[in-house]
């Protein structure tokens, strides 16, 4: 049986307005749902007309509706979709008054990280490279000179009063003394063991080594040994009237003066509590001494009575530096954090404020800028040094090195250093001369 297939031509009702793309002669539909002829009624104007014309006009900008009006534009290529690294980004920006592209050349996004190449001076990128090729980010601050001579981490410096040398110490065994004015280096002492601290006071410079504390007076050129710490002595400080070390037994040995005439220096007590190493110290108002361990601790010991006050247990790792300033305690750690500590009614300590960083603190310390606003260095594990405004912890800069920054210090007149793992000391200053004493 045959069966007949009709059909049916597809018709679309005819709407009784003009075809706007008619008007333009560029309409390509056959058949048309618009008509293709003028109604004296609706479409009597010029101005009506040109008012449809220029809508149309204006939204064809961005879309395509057909072959005759498709814009061509450049093929995408692979850079376009990721730009290669090295090189500036180009931006097509539409000018909708006249349908004209235009390339505009942005410069690239400054970037904060230094380039690895560069400090071992082979990047092959030079002046398009995307990273640093300087040892510093941020304004307002510059070397003023680079101390080169230790071999390994330099671990303190002195400025005793009444000298114009600067002294520094290193766990390469050795004591040099700087020249203020030339930057070089006057002395080298062979000290016979790792320095892993030093600190001055007055006229005194106090070496930290392996179960002893060196005093050398620069004034009378005399030198004593102070028995008492067991293992190497990590970090030393001074308050009230006493000298203060604390060493990897976890114990804080603590110095007063003595009128015997084979030393100046008489132990007075040693601070237990601590089941790990001691490796930072720092002393706060109303005589407080706050201790640092690798046992993830912060103690509060009176100065008067040697008790411990409280203990602080909100690191979850080696607390690793310790700062007073006014008021408040600043403690940094191996676990990636700075804790704020401020004084509750019930004299205790709480945590204010806890910043987060990417790596491990290595060491903290902190100066007013010329402007007398309070900035804090925050030495990490990724060889850098982050410089925060505070209280609001915004970055204003960054310095680098080639291996971890162990030691940050200041002193007068706008001046701070920094000492890394490979003996390198190096002197910063701000551009401008601080309105005020450094914080220390």
């Amino acid at each position: 049986m045959d069966m007949k297939v009709n059909r049916f031509k597809r018709t679309e009702r005819v709407i009784g307005t003009t075809c706007i793309y008619w008007l333009q002669g560029r309409c390509n539909r056959n058949p048309c749902r618009y008509l293709h002829s003028e109604t004296p009624s609706i479409l009597s104007t010029a101005s009506y007309r040109d008012d449809i014309a220029s809508n149309h006009n204006a939204r064809k900008r961005w879309h395509v509706s057909s072959e005759s009006t498709k814009t061509v534009l450049p093929r995408k290529t692979e850079n376009d979709i990721s730009p290669p690294k090295h090189t500036a980004k180009k931006v097509l920006n539409r000018d909708m008054g006249d349908d004209r592209e235009r390339t505009q050349v942005l410069p690239p996004k400054p970037s904060k990280s230094i380039c690895k190449y560069w400090m071992n001076d082979n990047c092959v990128h030079g002046d398009q490279c995307r990273n640093l090729h300087s040892w510093s980010y941020g304004n307002g601050f510059a070397t003023l000179a680079k101390l080169q001579g230790h071999k390994k981490l330099v671990t303190g410096i002195a400025l005793p009063n009444g000298s114009d040398k600067l002294y520094s110490g290193s766990t390469d065994g050795t004591l040099r003394s700087w020249d203020c004015h030339t930057g070089q280096c006057a002395n080298v002492m062979n000290l016979g063991a790792e320095a892993t601290s030093l600190i001055t006071e007055g006229p005194w410079i106090f070496v930290g080594l392996p179960n002893i504390v060196k005093a050398w007076n620069i004034q009378t050129a005399s030198q004593f040994t102070l028995d008492g710490p067991k293992g190497r002595v990590l970090a030393m400080t001074v308050g009230n009237d006493t000298l203060l070390a604390g060493a990897e037994d976890g114990v804080i040995s603590a110095w007063r003066g003595s009128s015997k005439p084979n030393s100046p220096f008489e132990l007075v007590a040693s601070l237990c509590g601590h089941t790990k190493s001691v490796v930072c110290l720092t002393v706060g108002a109303n005589k407080m001494l706050y201790s640092g361990s690798k046992d993830q601790s912060i103690k509060v010991w009176d100065l008067d009575t040697f008790e411990c006050k409280m203990t602080l247990n909100a690191h979850a790792d080696e607390v690793t530096s310790l700062l007073c300033w006014d008021n408040f305690l600043l403690s940094g750690s191996s676990d990636c954090t700075i804790k704020v500590w401020y004084k509750t009614m019930e004299d205790t300590l709480e945590v204010a404020y806890s910043h987060n960083v990417e790596n491990g603190v290595v060491a903290l310390s902190g100066m007013t800028d010329p402007k007398n606003k309070p900035i804090l260095f925050c030495s990490t594990r990724d060889n850098s040094v982050c410089l925060y405004e505070l209280p609001s912890f915004a970055e204003r800069g960054s310095l680098f090195a080639k291996q971890e920054v162990g030691l940050i210090d200041i002193a007068p007149g706008g001046l701070f250093f920094t000492g890394d793992r490979t003996g390198l000391l190096t002197v910063w200053k701000w551009l401008e001369e601080p309105n005020i004493a450094a914080t220390s």
